[in-house]
């Protein structure tokens, strides 16, 4: 990463500033302040209409979070774009905006689908696998971290790591792991006083990365 070969233009910030500054609301006959609708135009409505398309192809391959944020990514890119074309009015490109254009339009939708959604993808992404998988992937790396070939659900337990602690947490994702062939049930004996022994796994050396 190489160091911005410009700093920002300070005065020009406060230009901006003192132009977003000096808009006032509309004032209806009786006095009394009202905000000002800016529309789209008619190529920025149908841009939006196709992108819309775009945003519910999205909705079809996501779930959980990530499905809530992209839901409201239509709404998001109509603000940016007010927000842009006021923007590209205070800096002095062009007249105070009394539409959307659809090249507002089209920058703000460019920015959520090259910048927004990806870094939302990567933010979602362990929030969006179910919570028995979370825990699972936990023991895996518990079990890298200590070099386990062997180990009891008590030993998961006793290192209170977040999302297993307890045992309710911890079974369902030993399961997982069982299924996936990643661990298997050691299988110890009732000892004299009888009681619910703990219970003890074997690693598969493949998750150690242990040759074969």
């Amino acid at each position: 990463i190489k160091r911005p070969g410009a700093w920002t233009n300070e005065s020009m910030l406060d230009e901006v500033l003192s132009c977003l500054l000096s808009l006032e609301l509309v004032t209806n006959e009786a006095g009394e302040l009202l905000p000002c609708f800016i529309h789209f135009d008619d190529d920025a409505q149908n841009l939006m209409d196709e992108w819309r398309l775009t945003v519910r192809e999205w909705e079809n391959t996501s779930e959980g979070l990530l499905l809530s944020f992209i839901g409201k990514l239509p709404g998001l890119a109509a603000r940016l774009a007010l927000i842009l074309a006021f923007l590209d009015w205070a800096s002095g490109e062009c007249d105070e905006p009394r539409e959307i254009t659809v090249g507002q339009f089209g920058r703000a939708a460019h920015f959520i689908e090259a910048y927004a959604l990806p870094m939302a993808r990567r933010a979602y992404a362990n929030a969006s696998v179910p919570k028995d998988e979370r825990a699972a992937h936990r023991i895996i790396a518990l079990i890298r971290e200590n070099g386990w070939g062997n180990f009891s659900s008590r030993d998961i337990i006793r290192t209170q790591r977040s999302g297993l602690k307890t045992a309710e947490a911890v079974n369902p994702a030993l399961k997982l792991l069982e299924e996936a062939d990643c661990i298997f049930a050691d299988q110890i004996e009732v000892g004299a006083k009888g009681g619910r022994p703990p219970r003890n796994f074997i690693v598969h050396p493949k998750i150690l990365g242990v040759p074969q």
